[in-house]
């Protein structure tokens, strides 16, 4: 990437910005966090808030290199050997160190120790490591995967892996038995004795699921609004990790609109938001998230404008979501990977990426976007210009303009399960009547803006499908909802 083009980049996971050449201890935590996570690039000479080139004098160019040099050598354990070199843009200055991906993790800061000096880039910050973390950069080092260690407080027969079994010999075809569970990776075997490993335990419908990792779920809401606070529905997805998945996909299908158009005379479904990404996600999440970090349950949060999943682990270092396209495939779970790949969970090594953004060209009106909070990472898929598609306020009364955002259809499903068959005109009544319990016959002319008899026509057609009910006599006429909380 160019200067030009680097420089406009918001500080993140790989890239620093200075404008001075830091302390000794701040430069450490860089270098250090750097080599312990994917890589990354620290510029000298610009400033970052707000953003400007303000470059290093040429006289001092060979010192703050050979001064680098030494304190990297002398205060990073491992060796750390960054590549340094200067660059000039537009007559300035720039002093780049660019830090490897280590080979031989944790490093650290030798004056402090491995548990106190351990760093890893979190966003664009440094955070000291805690010994989880600690624990899976040494795992990292010897390519041992944390979901491949043994279970030694459950013995492998006395684990509960039915629904495991069940899914398994229906979806590949295959009885399962231990020779099966050993090559992928489930059971170990030690001193004669055979052990189920913390993927198969994940797997397992066994009550040390549970007790070894409570927070191996995923909580799902609906909130009302653009933010978190209050929800209309939940649901916790606690189920063994290959049915995970699946479920809470299904929560989202359920709190977002399905329309149809038709091509002919054969009609043509399209969802509110791209499915087959978001599917792609909700897998990419359970399968790659860090299964030894405890405390923390991957979420997915649905708004009147957005969707949101965030799983715990940061992605992996070799993949990069701005460069989907490039067939990327990086495994956290090396033993429950295959398994999800046999159940066809998830697709061919590199393919995920791929599909997601194939499946967003196919929604110019989402954008998807990419986080790194914390220890986690955060999948976005956004409506452009949400104030176009926002709810008619409460206090309005122009229920004309028909409002077709997700809000519609899941209020609408609420009291028929037949909303393609509805017109528009259906539509406007039904609406009304949710926020305002009873609608007159002059209340529906009004919002119609039709003829007394062409209003009368919706009225008489919704009691027909049974979703009406016609009260009172004469001009005191009005309806009601016949499913919901109606008020005589």
């Amino acid at each position: 990437m160019k200067i030009d083009e680097l420089i406009k980049q918001p500080e993140g996971r790989r890239l620093e910005f200075k404008e001075t050449l830091p302390s000794k201890s701040d430069l450490c935590k860089t270098i250090v966090a750097f080599a312990n996570d994917a890589g990354g690039e620290l510029f000298i000479g610009i400033k970052n808030q707000p953003r400007e080139v303000i470059g290093v004098p040429e006289e001092q160019l060979l010192e703050i290199e050979e001064k680098i040099s030494n304190i990297v050598h002398d205060n990073c354990y491992p060796l750390i050997v960054p590549e340094i070199f200067f660059v000039n843009y537009e007559g300035k200055h720039i002093v780049v160190v660019k830090v490897f991906k280590g080979s031989n993790p944790p490093y650290y800061i030798k004056n402090k120790g491995r548990e106190e000096g351990t760093y890893i880039r979190a966003g664009s910050n440094n955070r000291l490591a805690n010994k989880e973390i600690i624990e899976e950069l040494e795992r990292q080092r010897l390519n041992i995967s944390f979901d491949s260690l043994p279970v030694y407080s459950k013995k492998l027969h006395d684990l509960d892996i039915s629904l495991f079994i069940k899914q398994w010999e229906e979806t590949v075809g295959e009885v399962i038995n231990k020779n099966i569970l050993k090559k992928l990776n489930l059971i170990v075997e030690e001193r004669g004795k055979e052990f189920p490993t913390n993927a198969l335990v994940l797997l397992s419908n066994d009550g040390i699921r549970e007790k070894l990792f409570p927070y191996a779920k995923i909580e799902c809401a609906r909130f009302k609004g653009t933010v978190p606070g209050d929800f209309i529905d939940q649901k916790t997805v606690d189920d063994p990790l290959s049915f995970q998945a699946e479920e809470a996909y299904n929560f989202i299908l359920r709190h977002i609109s399905k329309g149809s158009t038709y091509e002919g005379v054969y009609r043509k479904d399209r969802w509110e938001y791209p499915v087959i990404a978001i599917r792609e996600v909700i897998r990419n999440a359970v399968i790659h998230r860090d299964y030894s970090l405890k405390g923390q349950d991957i979420k997915i949060a649905v708004f009147d404008d957005k969707i949101e999943i965030t799983s715990q682990g940061k992605l992996m270092p070799t993949i990069d979501f701005n460069d989907m396209e490039a067939g990327q495939s990086d495994i956290r779970n090396k033993a429950l990977a295959p398994v999800f790949k046999k159940l066809g969970i998830i697709e061919q090594w590199g393919n995920g990426l791929r599909l997601i953004a194939e499946e967003l060209k196919k929604y110019p009106e989402t954008k998807m976007e990419w986080s790194e909070p914390g220890f986690a990472f955060r999948v976005s898929f956004k409506k452009i210009n949400t104030e176009t598609l926002q709810l008619i306020s409460e206090k309005e009364t122009d229920y004309g303009r028909l409002r077709t955002t997700a809000d519609d259809y899941g209020r609408l499903r609420t009291i028929t399960d037949d909303y393609e068959q509805l017109d528009k005109n259906e539509k406007k009544i039904l609406l009304y009547l949710l926020d305002n319990k009873t609608i007159s016959r002059k209340e529906a002319v009004s919002l119609l803006k039709f003829q007394k008899t062409k209003t009368f026509d919706v009225l008489n057609s919704l009691v027909e499908k049974g979703l009406l009910i016609r009260k009172g006599e004469g001009r005191s006429t009005y309806y009601v909802l016949k499913k919901g909380d109606n008020h005589d």
